[in-house]
């Protein structure tokens, strides 16, 4: 891989390589597996079985793509003996509970989740002596929030006000744990934790999320809820970040204690707008007649202000964002219209994903 952003030719690297991803059925791991199949990974998920056949995994047919397995991250023994069979060289963790409300409601689960199973995945790197490359996915929240205007580099403080952001700080401290203890000495295997900010793209369906809020009260001619209409967010198409998780994994592949530690992939520019900006350019983009908008009731505290520094990727890593504002509301909206009209969803992925790698700057 040379010093240039990611490109096509960087990802053959993945074509025959062994890949384990927990959390292959979220949104983003759906995205990250579609993606490392269509370059030639041999790709094992683990993750809790879909629940609808909207669900993104099932819509792009990624049972029939890549070896899934159905598990907890929190079961230990069978996460670990689904690392053992599959042998990775490459482990992305993004299983977590993911949603601040329901960490709200149950937030021994939320750390069940989210330190528990981010121990187990790391025990299991640790009893596993194939795997190069570790990307561990926690989080922008996992930041003390101190409502900054500027962005929270990686030695900022860590916290949280609410248990998903709290759980988030905590597996932060496990993995710097791991990697002091265990991994700083097996010199073949570069480690790393990865924060995004406010990640949008076609196929998330989860509740209390502004797109597809938006999306669902589109289809149905009912008013759309916003509950923090002002709050301002680095929104950015899932695509952004995880390309810095594939170009991240490869540098640690090839220098595995140069690129270690800590890293943010958030966008940059016009990217951090409000909340209503993205409805209102979510409404134009679906076209047809405007839905009223109403003001939803708040669930526990929601931060105004959170946004990251992503200085060391961009120095380091030479990683930049592709799309800007506008096109990473635009390219999700076409995602979900193409949905909502049963076109091919397999196709426009793989063709947004191309589309991605062939721009070479914010546009």
């Amino acid at each position: 891989m040379d010093d240039m952003a990611l490109t096509t030719r960087d990802l053959a690297v993945f074509s025959g390589a062994r890949v384990f991803i927990t959390g292959d059925t979220g949104f983003k791991g759906s995205w990250l597996a579609y993606w490392l199949w269509s370059m030639g990974a041999r790709v094992m998920g683990y993750a809790l079985p879909v629940d609808s056949p909207r669900h993104l995994f099932a819509r792009l047919g990624l049972a029939r793509k890549i070896i899934h397995l159905n598990g907890d991250v929190r079961d230990s023994p069978a996460l670990f003996a689904a690392v053992r069979r599959h042998k990775p060289e490459f482990v992305f963790h993004l299983a977590a509970q993911s949603l601040v409300a329901a960490s709200l409601t149950d937030p021994q689960k939320t750390f069940d989740v989210n330190v528990g199973g981010t121990v187990n995945v790391l025990d299991a790197v640790r009893r596993q002596g194939t795997v190069r490359s570790l990307i561990v996915v926690t989080s922008d929240k996992c930041y003390r929030n101190n409502e900054w205007p500027w962005g929270y580099r990686e030695n900022d403080t860590l916290g949280g006000r609410d248990p998903y952001s709290g759980s988030k700080a905590a597996a932060e401290m496990v993995f710097s744990s791991y990697d002091h203890s265990y991994f700083a000495d097996r010199r073949s295997l570069g480690a790393a934790t990865v924060r995004a900010g406010n990640v949008l793209g076609g196929g998330d369906w989860a509740k209390n999320r502004i797109v597809p809020d938006c999306v669902r009260a589109l289809i149905a001619g009912r008013p759309i809820v916003v509950r923090h209409p002002g709050a301002t967010r680095p929104w950015q198409h899932v695509l952004e970040p995880l390309s810095g998780y594939l170009t991240l994994a490869l540098r640690l592949r090839r220098s595995p204690k140069a690129f270690g530690g800590s890293w943010n992939f958030g966008p940059s520019g016009n990217a951090s707008q409000p909340v209503m900006d993205v409805v209102r350019r979510v409404v134009a983009g679906w076209g047809g007649k405007n839905p009223p908008v109403v003001r939803g009731k708040t669930v526990g505290h929601e931060s105004t202000l959170l946004a990251l520094n992503s200085d060391k990727a961009r120095r380091l890593l030479n990683w930049q964002t592709r799309w800007g504002f506008e096109r990473t509301v635009d390219e999700t909206v076409r995602w979900y219209k193409t949905a909502a009209l049963g076109g091919s969803v397999d196709s426009l992925t793989g063709a947004q994903i191309n589309e991605y790698l062939e721009t070479r700057v914010d546009s």
